[in-house]
């Protein structure tokens, strides 16, 4: 493998990326990233990635504060899938918890939130309307 151009991305040039805790192994989230939010998380050292519901470039913790600063990126023996570990400043979750993972498939047919919320979304991003 030579670098950025041999990973394999998706038919609208996207490739996953599974963000986890540098320290603790926690999966933090998994977002999308293309060809570019890859080469400037890489330039900055913090992640990037591309929405697919917004349609929009962004970086973690432009609007909240709530950053990561990358220690490692690895690809998967496919070459189609990124593991980034890296240090969580805040909240992952724009929903206000520290992984996106906070809701567990229960044994009565329903999810759960099952942690801590760390802060009130409201108060970083605003009502939705």
């Amino acid at each position: 493998m030579q670098g950025l151009d041999d990973l394999k991305y998706d038919a609208n040039g996207l490739i996953p990326a599974i963000v986890q805790d540098a320290q603790t192994g926690e999966v933090l989230m998994m977002a999308y990233m293309n060809q570019q939010s890859l080469a400037d998380s890489i330039r900055t050292g913090k992640t990037h990635f591309w929405s697919r519901s917004r349609r929009k470039y962004w970086m973690k913790g432009e609007s909240s504060g709530h950053t990561q600063e990358i220690e490692a990126i690895f690809i998967d023996c496919d070459a189609d899938t990124l593991l980034i570990k890296a240090r969580q400043h805040g909240a992952a979750c724009h929903e206000g918890y520290r992984n996106c993972f906070f809701r567990r498939y229960e044994t009565d047919g329903e999810w759960k939130v099952c942690a801590e919320r760390m802060l009130d979304p409201e108060q970083i991003y605003g009502k939705k309307s």
